[in-house]
């Protein structure tokens, strides 16, 4: 079986989705050929989106897997051989009016019209794509993120008089601002992994926070961060999966994450669950895992359980299934059509 797996073309510091699929190939059983199928052109502009459309319809395998944020690679590829990949629903929440009627009809329903299988990484986003966009439940399929296995236990004494606070992530969506004020007072050291915007870095003035930032790091310098720190905060308003969540827990780290949106999904009950949009919330979180140290030490223990859920071998075999079956069906069109 030749699976080819379609690849936006990278761009600085944006790489979660090529981690994942990464670590999916490399748990897939003996007799899959996977091929890794990467854009030519970034994903800018009407006329390189074409070019990287053409060039897709060259590299088919027998069955297409279209990762990450290059859904129109459907458009030209075989209907019945492709399955689409859909990581959240972050833009259209952020659009409106017409363009965002416009950029929903393109970049995700005439693509799933196209696709004979749509896969997602969470029930919460199965759940917001069929509000959304009218979509045959049936088509679409819930494969989490996996966790790589460079995510390992190790243990470290938790530092309660200034635990290193690690926040993922400086988007919009991440809530730095919000943890900067609820950390106010709080002896800590919070260790951001991301660029900060001057309005970012204004606030964390004011709040007082002692602070450090990193940014583009590698794969061997994001798992030292997890080592490094005493416990996760990961209070984002939105997102499709939560992928750090789970590797904090695969290190043997507590998380604070949020109650909204994929979050209690992905942490299941070894998370701090708060609220992303109330300061007091997220500071009563946070205090209550450096304070409480046999609730720290459960969220550990649960939270190394919790991992296994995500392992990639486990992960890769619910693609497999998707792809067999892809094969299955189409192989019994074709055996109608000869009848």
């Amino acid at each position: 079986m030749k699976i080819t797996f379609y690849q936006r073309r990278p761009q600085m510091a944006h790489f979660s989705v090529e981690r994942l699929f990464a670590d999916v190939r490399r748990s897939l059983p003996d007799g899959i050929d996977a091929t890794v199928a990467i854009s030519r052109f970034a994903s800018r502009g009407f006329i390189r989106r074409v070019c990287n459309i053409i060039e897709a319809t060259f590299r088919q395998g027998d069955v297409n897997h279209i990762t990450g944020d290059v859904h129109y690679l459907a458009l030209l590829l075989r209907k019945k051989r492709t399955l689409l990949t859909i990581l959240d629903l972050v833009s259209v929440h952020r659009l409106r009016g017409l363009r965002r009627a416009v950029f929903i009809f393109f970049w995700y329903w005439l693509p799933i019209k196209r696709a004979e299988v749509v896969s997602v990484i969470s029930e919460y986003t199965k759940k917001d794509l069929l509000q959304l966009i009218k979509v045959d439940s049936r088509k679409v399929r819930v494969v989490h993120c996996c966790v790589s296995d460079k995510f390992q236990p190790i243990s470290r004494e938790f530092n309660a008089s200034k635990p290193v606070i690690l926040q993922i992530g400086t988007g919009r969506n991440k809530n730095l601002e919000r943890v900067a004020e609820a950390l106010k007072e709080i002896p800590c050291h919070l260790r951001i992994v991301g660029k900060l915007d001057d309005g970012q870095t204004e606030v964390l003035r004011q709040s007082g926070v002692d602070y450090s930032v990193i940014s583009n790091v590698s794969d061997e310098e994001l798992v030292e961060e997890y080592r490094r720190c005493a416990m996760l905060v990961y209070v984002s308003m939105f997102e499709g999966f939560g992928l750090p969540i789970v590797e904090a827990q695969a290190t043997g780290r507590p998380v604070v994450t949020s109650t909204v949106c994929s979050m209690p999904e992905v942490g299941g009950d070894a998370a701090c669950l708060v609220n992303p949009f109330d300061v007091s919330s997220i500071r009563g979180g946070i205090l209550k895992v450096i304070e409480n140290s046999a609730y720290r030490d459960e969220l550990v223990r649960r939270g190394l359980g919790n991992v296994e859920r995500f392992r990639p071998e486990k992960i890769a075999q619910k693609y497999v299934d998707i792809y067999t079956n892809i094969l299955a069906q189409g192989d019994r069109e074709v055996n109608c059509e000869d009848a």
